[in-house]
């Protein structure tokens, strides 16, 4: 008969809801049917219908709500197992409370299970997802349950499955609550640090966790982008005053070491002098949550950013960097490593990196030797074509924009724009004439590159590397002819100070006068203005111009209102050369036959003056090359 019993509680579609009802029904009621606890626990699997799992959560979760605060702690509950199993006098409750903590925990496991695995419904997901939230809250003593929390986010992360839908309602619904950002960021950083671990290994063909199982390359990858999506979404705590009221998940100060029943009876107190009593009681602080969870915010993103991101994960990184991230690290020139090496790797990477380290060098203080070489190299062709070129000539701007800078690396930069000039597109063209009346403007030193002529190669190399000085600007050319036209500029030079700039001159913008490009020929004229009063000028936004292209370049000649047509136009189609309002006071009689002009085979026109018709006036005979031409008489 008890087989018969313990095969039917193993095929748990062999029961109803109404039975599963009963079962918890009689769990709730008395200890005496406490055997039901593991027949419901069999139906917390992904694998039961969702009805059933439903009506089995409910019953178990009404029951353990109410033990949570009494049952002993994890490890507490392994020591009294072991003393439980030494010792046959040991005391029932607690024998009774370690088993019920046990099976506490294996509800949680299979909750998990449930919330990662694809045979789940959304549904049923959500539902489970709250519940867990709930014995986070609840499962260690009215205090954050953060083994469990970190148990949930490990799951998630390392889940084979991209569970938007999950992350979207945890982040939604939990991540306004500061206790549950805190344990979040904890939990990422753990997480990073485990994957960091597994992938320097020697055996990187695979990546182990905790729990046992094998995750490839591409579970990585996915880990990874999960992780970003969740870091993504935890806002940072800064601006705060002491008289905010901060919302906990808990309800009590979870930075405290000692909680008692006090703090847990004033969280629903609406009083705000009684809660800032509590908070004075328990040490809990808005100062010292805000410098908190900074910490924690900066070493989360410094363990995430020692991954192997992805390609585009790492630009998109790269994007927000100088936002989402910089303004609420702890210290941010602690992105100074990974900010360089992205400015070294080159291309679009580079372009990226440019916006979080020039925040650093400019607000933080860092010091980057080569910084300008490396922006001298990034002046491409491409990068008149890239998607971040708008963001990347603004930052241009910025950091020629200051009077120490050497003439010969700002004479460097003009010289390399106004080549680039020759060969980019007209959008391009235009933000390049922007830069160059700006850097023009800037830097009178370099004024004399708007029109100077060679200079001659007897200057000696003390004179050539004070690039700055007069002496080159006003120095005139001893050259043969032969050798006279002839640019000094290095263009395939990468060094700023080898690339003999100042010897040049700005010719380049000359030929943009005749650009096929009306609106860059029109544009060139503003660089014939008399640059060297700055008082005269007013520099040009770059923005207005970073974000040009052909179809904003051909809707700004549409828009533009034309006086002057340079082709002619008819509502009427003409029917002949002239009208008779060309040639006032004469008369054109068309269609006139060949035989009316005589007997030559030439066309012939007849020509008198109004004003002598009566006289005897000998006509004057006009030769015409084109045949079938109407006489023209008075």
């Amino acid at each position: 008969m008890a087989s018969k019993r313990s095969r039917k509680e193993k095929k748990g579609e062999n029961r109803s809801l109404s039975d599963l009802n009963t079962l918890g029904h009689q769990l709730l009621s008395s200890r005496a049917h406490i055997n039901n606890l593991p027949i419901l626990l069999t139906y917390i699997s992904p694998s039961s219908r969702p009805q059933d799992a439903l009506e089995s959560l409910l019953s178990l979760q009404s029951f353990f709500t109410p033990l949570l605060p009494d049952l002993p702690p994890p490890a507490k509950a392994l020591i009294a197992k072991g003393a439980a199993s030494s010792n046959g006098d040991a005391d029932p409750e607690l024998i009774y409370r370690t088993w019920i903590r046990s099976k506490f925990d294996e509800l949680t496991n299979s909750l998990i299970n449930i919330v990662t695995c694809s045979e789940s419904d959304d549904t049923l997901r959500e539902v489970v997802l709250d519940t867990v939230m709930e014995f986070v809250k609840l499962g260690n003593g009215g205090r954050f349950y953060n083994a469990l929390y970190n148990k949930l986010i490990l799951s998630i992360v390392y889940s084979s499955l991209d569970i938007e839908f999950l992350l979207e309602l945890l982040t939604s619904k939990y991540f306004k609550y500061v206790d549950v950002r805190y344990f979040t960021l904890i939990s990422i950083e753990k997480t990073a640090k485990t994957l960091e671990n597994n992938f320097s290994s020697d055996d990187k063909s695979s990546i182990g966790v905790d729990d046992g199982k094998c995750h490839s390359r591409g579970s990585l990858e996915l880990a990874i982008r999960k992780m970003h999506f969740i870091i993504m979404k935890v806002p940072p705590l800064d601006t705060v005053d002491e008289k905010d009221d901060l919302e906990m998940w808990t309800g009590t100060g979870f930075l405290s070491k000692e909680v008692g029943n006090e703090d847990t009876k004033l969280a629903d107190v609406s009083d705000k002098q009684k809660k800032m009593e509590k908070r004075e009681k328990t040490g809990f602080s808005t100062t010292k949550l805000s410098k908190k969870m900074r910490l924690k915010f900066t070493k989360a993103w410094m363990s995430f950013l020692r991954l192997p991101l992805p390609l585009d994960l790492y630009k998109e990184v790269l994007v927000s960097l100088h936002q989402a991230v910089v303004p609420h690290l702890s210290n941010p020139v602690m992105l100074c490593d990974f900010l360089t090496r992205s400015y070294d790797i080159g291309g679009v990477i580079s372009v990226m990196a440019l916006s979080g380290l020039f925040i650093l060098m400019t607000q933080y203080g860092l010091e980057y030797p080569n910084f300008y070489e490396k922006l001298y190299s990034l002046l491409v062709p491409s990068i008149f074509m890239g998607k971040h070129r708008a963001k990347f000539f603004q930052l241009l701007d910025s950091c020629l924009k200051s009077p120490l800078l050497p003439a010969y690396l700002a004479a460097a930069f003009t010289k390399k724009l106004s080549r680039l000039a020759l060969v980019v597109p007209p959008s391009g063209a235009l933000i390049i004439i922007a830069l160059i009346h700006n850097l023009l403007r800037r830097h009178p030193s370099i004024n004399c590159l708007v029109h100077q002529e060679n200079v001659g190669k007897s200057l000696t190399e003390d004179i050539l590397e004070d690039a700055g000085s007069e002496e080159i600007c006003t120095t005139k050319a001893n050259l043969p002819k032969e050798e006279q036209g002839i640019d000094l500029f290095n263009d395939e030079e990468s060094d700023p100070l080898k690339s003999n700039a100042m010897r040049s001159s700005l010719w380049e913008i000359d030929t943009l006068r005749h650009h096929y490009s009306p609106a860059v020929s029109r544009f060139v004229s503003s660089l014939e203005t008399d640059l060297t009063v700055r008082a005269k000028t007013t520099e040009v936004a770059i923005k207005d111009f970073s974000s040009a292209s052909y179809a904003t370049i051909f809707g700004d000649e549409m828009r533009r209102r034309v006086k002057q047509v340079p082709v002619a136009f008819h509502k009427v189609i003409p029917n002949s050369l002239f009208s008779d309002s060309d040639f006032p006071g004469w008369t054109f009689k068309r269609g006139q036959r060949k035989e009316e002009l005589g007997n030559d085979n030439d066309n012939t026109c007849a020509i008198a003056s109004p004003e002598h018709e009566g006289n005897s006036m000998k006509r004057q005979r006009v030769e015409y090359s084109q045949p079938d031409i109407g006489v023209i008489q008075f």
